[in-house]
């Protein structure tokens, strides 16, 4: 076993960051390979965390253990369960691929690259941390660099979008270090050991866990986003550079349903079954809201975008039937799933803005004749999102449904809409983009390089293999969910 794998995963990209920033600005070739280097480590890694982890316990494992501040007993607490392995998984995959992808990034290449690595060991570090000081300092770290990547390298209104990202993150994590402060002082002796505090759920009274929960669920809904707080959203992803754009939908969209699950639900088990049907109310208004503003939209950039919201919903009606290992199971599905799928839409969006530097669906008509390959490709993520059988957005919608259907009949009825309009939005596009005769700014597009298959090609992989068979992932979070369901209940 190689010791310290979880700081490795966490600070290897911390070191490239520092390789990059002593590399000549000009040396471009070697910045991009450095970062590509940095980001490779993580999923090698990666791959060694999900060949070594004992499935059948809901212990946390590969744990590090350091003091910090031992006067406040902050703790460098690191380890990984069911819920954890599956997400540092995946941001250690989309890291390195979205690196692949930024190799066309020309404007100021050594800060972007620079500030891409930092963003990368914050997402990781949220996904290891068991210490709310160190769990907040790394969400918090991601906020810097996010903000200057869209703000810098983004679209016309790139400025806006960075400050209105900047601007909610922050105002969710004010809430949540009132509540990590709240926990910290209630519970004797003071601890932010994030195991500890769970293991001492039951001494906390009603009132207080129904006063920490709504202040957590605020920091982790506006990230995942849930309306109201979905406006962010939109902008950001409309106006980040594509790399970023797969970063924020891939990952940090997932810190916050991770958040509720890691944090919320077996810390605060009486105020999870009371908040329980109004988190499912929450999830369906946003797949039905998320599918309905999609079938308005021309851009196709904020059509993925809007997708993000409705598929997140998914996340929230599963996790709202707290008493269903299924429902909890198709949540975690979900954020795997929507993390592989939608982070190849944003990628295959950015080939064509790329050779364009036009997102409109209007603008385009017979790409299937023109470039099939990039076509196909497109067309089985698109089939990926609205749910086909067979690839993996099917499992996650249809586990979510199963599992969640004895505790909201009427809720998951109207759910299923949801499926309709989606697929109606994402066919609409197909038979306005692909099909028909050549017109528009098809006729000077070329087809999609090897580059850019590379990067999407393990995505459209692992979609295919979950959905085929979906032990892939179940076998790595049935033991914890389980265990997560028994501790609610209890």
């Amino acid at each position: 076993m190689i010791n310290g794998i979880l700081s490795w995963m966490i600070f290897s990209p911390i070191i490239g960051m520092v390789a990059v920033m002593l590399t000549p600005k000009d040396r471009h070739q070697l910045i991009r390979w450095l970062t590509l280097i940095a980001t490779g480590v993580p999923l090698i890694l990666s791959f060694f965390l999900l060949a070594n982890y004992d499935s059948s316990s809901p212990a946390f494992q590969f744990q590090e253990f350091a003091q910090w501040i031992p006067g406040l007993n902050v703790n460098y607490h690191l380890g990984v369960d069911g819920l954890s392995v599956p997400m540092l998984f995946l941001t250690a995959l989309l890291s390195f691929l979205a690196a692949i992808i930024s190799f066309n990034v020309v404007k100021r290449v050594k800060e972007y690259f620079a500030f891409y690595l930092l963003l990368v060991a914050g997402m990781t570090g949220v996904f290891a941390a068991l210490d709310f000081f160190l769990f907040y300092v790394f969400w918090e770290v991601m906020l810097v660099p996010m903000y200057f990547l869209i703000g810098i390298w983004g679209g016309p209104r790139k400025e806006y979008a960075a400050i209105k990202f900047f601007l909610y993150t922050l105002f969710g994590s004010i809430f949540m270090l009132v509540a990590i402060l709240a926990v910290y002082f209630t519970s004797t002796p003071h601890t932010l050991s994030i195991p500890e505090l769970i293991s001492r759920a039951p001494d906390l009274t009603r009132g207080f866990q129904l006063f920490a929960f709504v202040f957590f669920f605020i920091a982790f809904a506006i990230k995942i986003p849930t309306l109201p707080f979905h406006t962010w959203l939109p902008d950001a992803h409309v106006e980040a550079p594509t790399a970023v754009s797969v970063l924020l939908a891939g990952i940090l969209l997932k810190m916050g349903t991770y958040g509720l699950l890691r944090i919320s639900f077996p810390m605060f088990p009486q105020a999870t079954r009371y908040f329980a049907f109004p988190i499912a109310v929450l999830g369906v208004i946003g797949i039905i809201y998320g599918a309905l503003v999609c079938m308005a939209q021309t851009d196709l950039k904020k059509l993925v975008a809007y997708s993000s919201i409705s598929h997140m919903g998914y996340c929230l009606l599963g996790m709202g039937a707290i008493g269903s290992v299924a429902a909890v199971s198709g949540a975690m599905f979900q954020m795997v799933s929507h993390g592989l799928i939608t982070g190849a839409l944003f990628m295959l969006v950015g080939v064509i803005y790329d050779r364009t530097h036009s997102r409109e669906i209007d603008a385009y008509g017979g790409m299937w004749v023109k470039v099939p390959v990039y076509s196909g490709i497109m067309v089985l993520f698109v089939l990926g999102s609205l749910g086909l059988p067979g690839l993996s957005g099917f499992v996650s919608e249809f586990m979510v449904f199963l599992g969640a259907f004895p505790y909201f009949h009427v809720t998951v009825g109207i759910a299923v809409v949801g499926v309709l309009l989606t697929a109606a939005y994402f066919l609409r596009m197909i038979q306005r983009m692909f099909l028909g005769p050549v017109a528009g700014l098809t006729e000077g597009l070329t087809e999609i390089s090897v580059r850019e298959i590379i990067a999407v090609l393990p995505l459209a992989v692992l979609m295919i293999a979950i959905g085929v068979y979906p032990s892939i992932l179940s076998n790595y979070i049935q033991a914890t969910i389980a265990n997560l369901v028994r501790v609610i209940g209890s």
